[in-house]
């Protein structure tokens, strides 16, 4: 019933929400008289607080309508390129009206974003893919909020992850295909290209992975304790709930939004309560750039989606718990992941210094797995002073993350990869 409750107190405060935006916007329109009145901007500032405390926060939009290539202005539009129940393939298309520059942008190395199914939208790597434009074309992975697929198109697993991503690798096309996997998907994301080099299909060119649980046995986190403190039927009983008669995807067995953003809040509860005392704050002094700042960024943190029970739950054991990729005891669709049968694939690891959710060795750990790979093609980054969000996001990643890994992509975009496996020289 928890799930019912919350939609219950949800609608029951609607209205309140809705009162307040409109009294933020009745104390502080130039045009409106209440704006004149003593002490109006520090009311207006209260109103527009307890809205964004109340309100409901949608899946924000990419909103990427337009980059700055050799600082010529370049539309951008977004497309589906492949629709699956439980996720979308999108790319984001460039334009050029000279024939000189058009030319240039299609010999640009293709690259496939897989975002994590962990909570946040895709959007979340909104720089990533910003950033990524100005010399790639850039395809990413749009999960669906669970409770927006009906029931009955069935469950989706851990193994449905795997199976989606080589899907988008073989539609795309894996011979000049650069894949980049942030956080939770360098997992599925090694899975994928592991099994396709067991079959000898053409492998991507690249795999770069970003802040990921590939071996959670290496400096343990909160994150990694907490999914190991309590067997997995707490989690089922706890944490699973089914979705309410007014969604597509009622009956349908998630791992709650709400649930997973009480979490987030929860693990660093002054410093967003310092957050949004500084948002009133700013408000009240006129500060209107900061106050803009902080809509834009809890517009996107406070949006969240409902995971699959299943792929969930499946998470918590492979991953975190029984650590079976590391330990090479994966099974996916009764084959085994063997990492190792990756030969004709340059291998990035980035590692935040500071990252408190995958901490320092996680990621890095895939490089003794894919010992199929030349040393030559191995490659690793820490970045000093970068949390978790700093290596794909923000200054960090755009100043000393991604300049690296363009240069990692150029250096490895030559001529398309042999099928199957080549034969490693001594």
């Amino acid at each position: 019933m928890l799930y019912e409750l919350h939609e219950l107190w949800r609608a029951g405060l609607a209205p309140y929400a809705y009162w307040a935006d409109a009294g933020a916007k009745m104390y502080s329109a130039h045009d409106s008289w209440l704006a004149a009145l003593p002490g109006a901007q520090r009311t207006a500032a209260a109103f527009e607080l307890m809205y964004r405390l109340g309100k409901e926060y949608e899946k924000p939009e990419f909103g990427i309508h337009q980059i700055a290539v050799d600082g010529v202005p370049i539309p951008v539009v977004e497309r589906v390129e492949l629709e699956k129940p439980f996720c979308r393939l999108l790319r984001f298309k460039r334009y050029h009206d000279q024939a000189d520059g058009l030319a240039r942008m299609k010999d640009d190395p293709t690259v496939l974003v897989v975002a994590p199914l962990s909570g946040h939208h895709a959007t979340l790597l909104r720089d990533t893919v910003r950033t990524l434009l100005a010399d790639h074309k850039v395809y990413i992975t749009d999960w669906t909020d669970a409770r927006m697929v009906p029931h009955a198109q069935g469950p989706f697993t851990l193994d449905d992850y795997v199976a989606y991503v080589r899907d988008f690798i073989r539609h795309i096309g894996a011979a000049n295909l650069h894949v980049i996997s942030v956080c939770q998907p360098t997992v599925p994301v090694l899975a994928a290209v592991s099994l396709m080099a067991a079959r000898g299909e053409v492998l991507p060119r690249t795999l770069t992975m970003m802040g990921g649980p590939i071996d959670t046995r290496q400096s343990p986190t909160a994150v990694n304790n907490l999914a190991t403190r309590q067997p997995l039927w707490w989690f089922e009983s706890t944490l699973i709930h089914r979705v309410p008669a007014n969604y597509p995807g009622a009956g349908r067995r998630v791992y709650p939004g709400f649930l997973q953003h009480l979490g987030f809040v929860a693990m660093n509860p002054e410093r967003h309560g310092m957050s949004h005392w500084d948002f009133y704050q700013n408000l009240v002094k006129g500060d209107l750039e900061s106050a803009e700042a902080h809509r834009r960024f809890y517009d996107e943190y406070n949006a969240v989606l409902d995971m699959p029970a299943e792929y969930y739950l499946d998470t918590i054991r492979v991953v975190f718990q029984q650590h079976l990729l590391p330990r090479g005891l994966w099974d996916v669709a009764g084959e085994r992941v063997d990492p190792a049968r990756i030969t004709t694939c340059a291998l990035l690891t980035i590692e935040g210094e500071l990252d408190d959710i995958s901490g320092q060795g996680q990621t890095r750990a895939a490089h003794a797995l894919c010992a199929g790979i030349p040393q030559a093609d191995h490659r690793h980054l820490t970045v000093e002073g970068a949390g978790h969000y700093g290596i794909f996001s923000g200054h960090r990643w755009r100043t000393q993350v991604y300049p690296q890994v363009r240069e990692f992509i150029r250096a490895h975009a030559g001529a398309p990869a042999p099928r199957g496996r080549r034969t490693r020289k001594a």
